[in-house]
């Protein structure tokens, strides 16, 4: 049953990797819809919070999407550092809370496996992909406290590097260096595109200038 499912939606092997099939597009791009229709009604708020929240995701999105592309580090079993591509996703967090910044960060990896998909086994999928990018949106459990938005994009960027640890642990610590283990592959092989981007990123969020113009923007999305 499970090879039917897989060969229905990928074609491929676990050795070399699944490419996805037009039922799989179709289907995570119905998914992306979904998640921004969440996003919309999320809140019993005015039409026009709603849709200044739709809008904000979408644009977030967008950036995060185009950021991705800009990349300083591109390391063989995927993974990248890039032009900030993380703070946009959770920044969405920040604006709106945790809920429409999981749900958009949820879409937006559903996004990256259309546009870049890498694909050894389902749960590998969704670890790699709708939880690693989901979890960025938990900067929005801080969206309320002094120091919001750092707080909130440390904790994001540690449950995405969570979520791709476990991901590296369990289907990629095979090809582990000789003499290395499987976890502290994983570990390393991670926080080597990860921690880069998170550590220039933080630097940025502690100019006042910076920040004062963002809470600037946070105040914009929400009146």
């Amino acid at each position: 049953m499970y090879l039917g499912i897989m060969n229905y939606f990928a074609t491929g092997n676990a050795d070399d990797g699944y490419s996805l099939k037009a039922p799989s597009y179709i289907l995570f791009i119905a998914l992306i819809v979904v998640l921004l229709a969440i996003v919309y009604f999320s809140k019993k708020e005015s039409k026009k919070i709603q849709t200044k929240q739709l809008v904000f995701a979408s644009v977030s999105m967008a950036l995060a999407l185009v950021t991705s592309f800009i990349k300083f580090v591109d390391l063989p079993f995927g993974g990248s550092a890039t032009l900030f591509s993380m703070f946009f996703i959770c920044f969405i967090g920040y604006l709106y809370g945790a809920k429409i910044g999981v749900m958009t960060g949820i879409a937006y990896g559903f996004l990256q496996l259309v546009i870049d998909p890498s694909i050894y086994h389902p749960i590998q999928l969704l670890l790699d992909f709708p939880v690693a990018f989901g979890l960025l949106g938990l900067s929005g459990v801080f969206n309320k406290s002094k120091y919001g938005l750092l707080k909130g994009y440390i904790l994001g960027v540690f449950g995405r590097y969570v979520a791709h640890a476990i991901s590296g642990y369990v289907f990629f610590g095979q090809w582990a260096p000789e003499g290395q283990t499987a976890l502290g592959y994983t570990i390393t092989y991670n926080a080597t595109y990860i921690l880069p981007e998170a550590l220039v990123t933080m630097i940025i969020l502690l100019i006042p200038a910076f920040t004062n113009g963002l809470k600037e923007v946070k105040r914009m999305a929400n009146e």
